[in-house]
């Protein structure tokens, strides 16, 4: 049940919002009826956590509790209401989509440690709760997936889900571990777009 008293809920909350506004904004260049771009803007806010908690055997956590539901659809309708109103450059959406690629990351990966998945997986199910709703989003629009797109995407994500494991076993409570760790996916994130950071190809010869 999210608690919107503890501070690790804020995160989760906000995780959601960010991430549907990422999908109405990557969604209006497709000129997608109303209708889809919420359903857009839905699996890019929760499909991440979804795919997490069906792998690690949870309830899903939407369905547990639905007013995640509620602010993804509120996001949604909001960004669609502004973009109406102003012209969005093409573009904006990978601000949003770096800060929802960092809380997301932080908060798979600390549910599926309170989960009692151990450490190292628990990792790889923060990098699923921070990918996941971005690539189904994406192949619903028809897009290439953008984790696919060169720059560090999946690897930032990763980085800060094992800076969040390895803070907390330092002793720093989940909350502060979560920012740092946050904080550092969001700057490599941001970086990458900047200076086209990515790791060597594979194949295609």
């Amino acid at each position: 049940m999210l608690d919107l008293t503890r501070p690790s809920d804020w995160l989760a909350f906000s995780a959601v919002a960010v991430s549907a506004v990422t999908g109405v904004l990557q969604a209006e260049a497709r000129r997608i009826d109303l209708f889809g771009v919420i359903l857009v803007a839905l699996v890019a806010g929760l499909g991440g956590g979804t795919v997490r908690d069906v792998l690690i055997g949870r309830q899903v956590f939407w369905i547990a509790d639905q007013r995640y539901l509620f602010v993804a659809i509120g996001a949604a309708v909001l960004t669609v209401l502004a973009a109406h109103w102003r012209s969005v450059p093409r573009r904006l959406f990978l601000l949003p989509d770096a800060l929802g690629l960092a809380l997301f990351a932080v908060v798979g990966t600390g549910i599926a440690l309170d989960y009692g998945v151990p450490w190292f997986a628990a990792t790889f199910m923060g990098v699923i709760t921070g990918v996941f709703g971005g690539v189904l989003s994406d192949v619903l629009r028809n897009e290439v997936p953008l984790v696919f797109g060169g720059t560090l995407y999946a690897t930032a994500a990763w980085t800060g889900a094992l800076l969040y494991v390895w803070l907390q076993s330092r002793g720093l409570d989940a909350v502060q571990a979560g920012l740092w760790a946050a904080g550092v996916i969001l700057a490599v994130r941001l970086a990458a777009i900047r200076y086209e950071w990515q790791l060597p190809g594979y194949g295609g010869g």
